[in-house]
């Protein structure tokens, strides 16, 4: 059994409290200081871009030490922070340091360095024998950064540093401090901040060292570990038999409804007593929490990348848990900058923590079957396709099963599944929430994916995803005001989710359509054709009529082209917008001439369609 008296949480302080009343010391095995002014000025710049009108705490990394005494600290790992955030204060004469703060284990060169900065002595006159001309170097560049700023502006950065946040990792004790620092010189990785949280979490489960307490621990990691695997379904995670019991004899199933009923599907005896989470857990190769090993053969369908990462992951359950508001996407909600602040909730006791534990497992099976992915195989291998599956297993043996993929949409069996690629419904969703993925990029404007993950709790059939976004996406329609925009001010969801109606009205034509990322608005008729004269009778380049929405290359190729050309020329580009795909066939019928006329004839269909579509979904 692990002594949870070796282990002490990860703590937060901030710049100035990292060193007030405690020493570091820099063993001897680590390396001198050697951060270059990219390394520098990236630090520095991070913390004069930050607002601390919105953002309370900002994360700037971690410190990971070993206690050599009282509030005297050997670092394992972030000496470079470290040594140029004590250099940052010596400038800035903040009186939380003093010669002690941070010290060199046998060289004394560094140390000589540091407390001549320290006293704000003139160390360019000093021999380079004597002194460490890294450090010097370091502190000419904090010195030169700060020359071209103002006394207001040093002012302000001064104020910012009581949001800049450190997280304090120490070691457990007794143990071999050389081997962890080959393993961290091997992997060259931090701690992240999810897996700090991963360790609040485990350390808010434990409220005595009962019995319970530790199996819980110990479930509650292995559950965090599989979940993390976001480039394969969750259930890929278990072991089979476990997989069996959490998701039912097919794999496909969810109906454990709290953390009590999930602890009586896990046997202690089957449980590793070693996932307990500590800072070698971390830094060595992951492991499977589960005796059972994963036979290679059930990996064979590693094909999958998942949209988000799974720090962005936990936000969005996060969010997912506690939506209320269907009208209001707040950012700051996803803002990974911010993530342990607003995850913090989660480890205040055992009950919560256990409840995120179980939430986690939960829409990690729900994002699974309802959250597209990219696929790569077949014809896709290298580019990938957009994809909508749920797992399922088949027997191909007496006692062994293997994995099978369905579209999410279809519960005909494997046998029998002639029409797979028919579901309408299917595909229906696919484009929706691809168009979502290829509209917001950014991981702090993917609110969509809490919502279905919110919906399908409350509706695990997930009818009722569709509406709900069409719902969503005519919202953020409406809010853009396109009517009165033109040009490049026309916000994105108005091209991509106009392609997704065509698309849904016209499924059998557009049956293989598949959204790609699509970042450029594009003229039609150009704005600088290479014929000016053809200009001169069209008024109206920057309505709606006249865009649509392409890739960059695509873009590049069409140059200054005119229509005509453009399709003549490159018809797989016509191909990747359903609306340019309608403005060919305006072309067409006008005999290959695009004019003001068939701007505005273009501009007033779409416009119609969009307005049915609003008036449909939200009055």
């Amino acid at each position: 059994m692990i002594n949870y008296e070796t282990i002490v949480q990860p703590q937060e302080f901030t710049v100035e409290q990292i060193f007030n009343n405690n020493e570091y010391v820099i063993p001897i095995y680590q390396r001198n200081y050697a951060w270059s002014r990219l390394e520098i000025e990236q630090l520095l710049d991070d913390i004069n871009d930050i607002d601390i009108q919105e953002t309370k705490k900002y994360y700037l990394g971690s410190l990971i030490v070993n206690e050599r005494g009282i509030n005297c600290f050997e670092v394992i790992d972030g000496q470079q922070r470290l040594t140029t955030l004590f250099l940052l204060l010596c400038f800035l004469n903040n009186q939380s340091i003093n010669e002690g703060s941070l010290t060199f284990e046998a060289r004394e060169a560094s140390n000589r360095t540091l407390n001549l900065i320290k006293a704000r002595n003139d160390i360019s006159k000093y021999s380079e024998n004597l002194y460490s001309q890294e450090i010097i170097e370091g502190y000419s560049i904090i010195s030169k950064y700060f020359a071209k700023k103002n006394r207001k502006s040093i002012s302000e950065f001064n104020k910012k540093l009581s949001a800049i946040m450190l997280i304090r990792t120490q070691v457990p004790k007794n143990i071999d401090l050389n081997h962890y620092f080959e393993i961290m010189n091997t992997r060259g990785e931090q701690l992240e901040l999810h897996e700090i949280m991963k360790a609040k979490l485990l350390g808010a489960i434990k409220s005595s060292d009962t019995e319970r307490d530790r199996l819980d621990k110990i479930i509650a990691s292995t559950i965090w570990d599989a979940c993390s695997q976001m480039n394969k379904y969750v259930q890929m995670c278990f072991p089979i038999e476990k997989r069996k019991s959490i998701f039912g004899k097919s794999w496909n199933s969810f109906d454990i409804g709290d953390f009590d009923e999930l602890r009586n599907l896990f046997d202690e005896e089957n449980l590793n007593n070693e996932t307990e989470f500590t800072l070698e857990s971390k830094l060595r190769q992951p492991i499977y929490s589960l005796n059972a090993s994963i036979k290679e053969d059930s990996l064979e369908n590693e094909r999958f990348e998942s949209i988000v990462t799974f720090p962005n992951f936990l936000l969005l359950v996060n969010e997912a848990m506690s939506l209320a508001d269907e009208n209001k996407d707040n950012d700051a909600g996803l803002d990974d900058k911010r993530f342990l602040e607003i995850m913090k909730a989660h480890w205040s006791s055992k009950d919560p923590a256990l409840n995120f534990i179980f939430s986690l497992l939960k829409y990690r099976y729900i994002f699974d079957q309802y959250i597209i992915k990219r696929e790569y195989i077949g014809q896709y291998r290298l580019d990938g396709k957009w994809s909508l599956q749920q797992l399922t297993s088949y027997k191909e043996k007496k006692h062994y099963y293997k994995p099978y993929y369905l579209l999410t949409f279809n519960s005909t069996s494997r046998k029998s599944d002639k029409s797979k690629y028919d579901s309408e419904i299917n595909n229906r969703l696919c484009w929706l929430e691809s168009c979502l993925r290829i509209t917001y990029t950014s991981p702090k404007t993917m609110h969509w994916i809490a919502r279905v993950m919110a919906d399908v709790n409350k509706n695990p059939d997930g009818n009722h995803i569709i509406p709900m976004l069409e719902k969503y996406c005519c919202e953020k329609i409406e809010e853009s005001k396109y009517q009165i925009r033109t040009g490049f001010n026309i916000d994105r969801i108005v091209f991509t989710y106009l392609d997704y109606i065509l698309l849904r009205d016209e499924f059998k034509l557009f049956r293989d359509f598949q959204f790609q990322f699509r970042t450029s608005i594009e003229h039609f008729f150009p704005r600088h054709p290479i014929n000016m004269k053809d200009a001169d009778c069209i008024n109206n380049i920057d309505s709606f009529g006249n865009l649509a929405l392409i890739t960059v290359s695509a873009n590049s190729k069409f140059s200054n082209m005119i229509p005509k050309h453009k399709v003549e020329q490159y018809p797989e580009i016509i191909n990747q917008s359903p609306k340019l795909i309608k403005m060919k066939r305006l072309l067409d019928e006008n005999g290959g001439a695009w004019d003001s006329s068939s701007i505005d004839e273009h501009k007033v269909e779409m416009f119609k369609l969009l307005d049915d579509e609003i008036k449909d979904k939200i009055g």
